[in-house]
């Protein structure tokens, strides 16, 4: 028999503000550092965003593999949507900017595969911490990435279909999603035990993240 969860205090925080407030000083230094501080100036060049791109795609695809393995978990269940996975994007973006054998042109580094690493254990056990990789990413793409997008459209003067990375065309609202993506958090942390877990491993996953983004940065030079 499962032992029952502790009900969350009545006023106490949610998963979703809980992440937030212990990420925060993370995520503005995750904008501040290494290719994605150059690619918000303007600074970056084609290269270094694709090489970004390529060791965020095993990541994403870690993350999305996890999150279908475990689709008919309650918990995870709400995180489980097509409509916002990446990974056949970002391989689409790639293929666009380089061709069909972009996987033989560009590397993968060791910043990128330990964070794909990190991401594909994340999906072990009942996967509870694939919700702290899903709310790093993808309400991070929902945000922020519209913003790049534009950009990176001036900058390096990319057409649409090198830039489907953050196309949701299938995503009709993407205000009501990021409100959706939230109330499935505050659903998803009423069912753990300990969502202090989750908010360590989004910390977790911000770091990788500011890791690679400068690794990518130093190659790129």
């Amino acid at each position: 028999m499962a032992t029952p969860r502790p009900a969350p205090a009545p006023g106490s925080p949610g998963l979703a503000q809980l992440l937030r407030a212990g990420t925060a000083a993370l995520h503005v230094r995750a904008e501040r550092s290494g290719i994605v501080a150059d690619m918000l100036r303007g600074d970056a060049g084609r290269a270094g965003y694709a090489l970004l791109l390529r060791n965020l795609l095993p990541v994403y695809r870690a993350i999305e593999d996890g999150l279908e393995r475990h689709r008919d978990d309650k918990l995870l269940r709400p995180f489980a949507r097509p409509e916002f996975y990446r990974a056949p994007r970002i391989a689409a973006d790639l293929a666009a900017m380089f061709g069909a054998d972009w996987p033989e042109r560009i590397g993968l580094l060791p910043a990128g595969a330990r964070y794909a690493v990190r991401a594909g254990r994340a999906a072990e056990g009942d996967g509870a911490a694939l919700v702290a990789h899903a709310y790093v990413r993808t309400l991070g793409d929902l945000s922020g990435g519209q913003m790049m997008a534009r950009q990176l459209a001036r900058s390096l003067t990319l057409p649409p279909d090198a830039l489907r990375f953050y196309d949701f065309a299938d995503v009709p609202d993407l205000a009501a999603a990021k409100r959706e993506w939230r109330a499935a958090l505050d659903a998803a942390g009423a069912l753990l035990a300990a969502p202090g877990r989750v908010v360590h491993e989004a910390r977790v996953a911000f770091r990788l993240n500011i890791s690679l983004s400068e690794a990518v940065q130093n190659a790129a030079r």
